[in-house]
């Protein structure tokens, strides 16, 4: 893989707080747009956790989608300037679609979304340009990824989801390095099939739901310290394929302790595809 010249392998794992949700046995449910219904709200609670991330670079690997549910690979991209949304969709999307296609042997890939996540106020903007996310989390639910087919296929939604689809998703700096805030993820062959806490968000109109997933010792983490421009994670956040091994992951951003004084902000760029065969 490539790493930066001044990159540290020899340490195995990490020690740095992860926040969780605190399974109360109810939904977390939030009334955007709705203020008649805010009484109706349930906010969960979350807690850190002292918990032990593993440096994927040494340790843990190989690392594929069905045994794990990631995977680090090299990747060039054509890509200019990260933050014009045109040259985005025109230039990343085809090649995100053709990396997630080469990954996942499928036979069509539609990349539907992108999120930029930085710290920097004066770089965010409403919708795609957004903070980085400090909470352990899986992206879609068994409610909400198979309405991401209808939303897009309306017309062939129905056969479509009569076979095998998937969510993936790929992260990677688009600054030349990540020295803050890395993505961490947790093996998903680790996560119990307990935890998943919905997190929706209820709009006059449509509700979008997460999973927000509660604490468990059984939790194996990783991540890929200074990851390069040059690096991208793929990773699935849903399948519907129990046999095709890790339907799910979770994932977070976090303070890593060895973090410098002087790192410098993290940038990244998160793509999200439906994924048939």
């Amino acid at each position: 893989m490539a790493i930066a010249e001044d990159m540290t392998a020899d340490f195995e794992s990490v020690d740095a707080e992860l926040t969780y949700i605190v399974d109360d046995g109810q939904p977390s449910i939030r009334y955007v747009d709705w203020p008649e219904e805010a009484h109706n709200e349930h906010i969960a609670s979350y807690e850190p956790r002292r918990t032990r991330i593993m440096n994927g670079r040494v340790t843990g690997g190989p690392f594929t989608l069905p045994g794990h549910g990631f995977k680090l690979v090299d990747h060039d991209t054509a890509m200019s300037d990260f933050y014009d949304a045109d040259e985005i969709r025109r230039v990343y999307y085809p090649e995100t679609a053709a990396l997630i296609q080469a990954e996942s042997g499928a036979a069509r890939v539609h990349v539907f979304d992108h999120t930029v996540r930085t710290p920097m106020k004066d770089k965010q903007a409403e919708g795609w340009r957004r903070g980085p996310v400090r909470y352990v989390h899986n992206d879609y639910t068994e409610t909400s990824a198979p309405q991401r087919v209808r939303d897009y296929f309306p017309d062939g939604a129905d056969a479509l989801l009569a076979r095998r689809f998937a969510i993936i998703q790929t992260w990677r700096s688009i600054a030349p390095r990540v020295e803050s805030e890395p993505l961490a993820l947790c093996d998903g062959k680790t996560i119990p099939e307990t935890g998943f806490i919905r997190n929706q968000r209820r709009y006059r109109d449509r509700t979008a739901e997460t999973y927000h997933i509660s604490h468990n010792p059984a939790h194996r983490w990783y991540y890929f310290p200074l990851m390069t421009r040059e690096e991208a994670l793929v990773f699935k956040v849903f399948d519907t394929d129990a046999s095709a091994g890790v339907r799910f992951t979770a994932h977070t951003a976090f303070d890593d302790p060895l973090t410098p004084a002087d790192a410098a902000p993290r940038e990244s760029i998160e793509m999200r595809a439906l994924v048939f065969w």
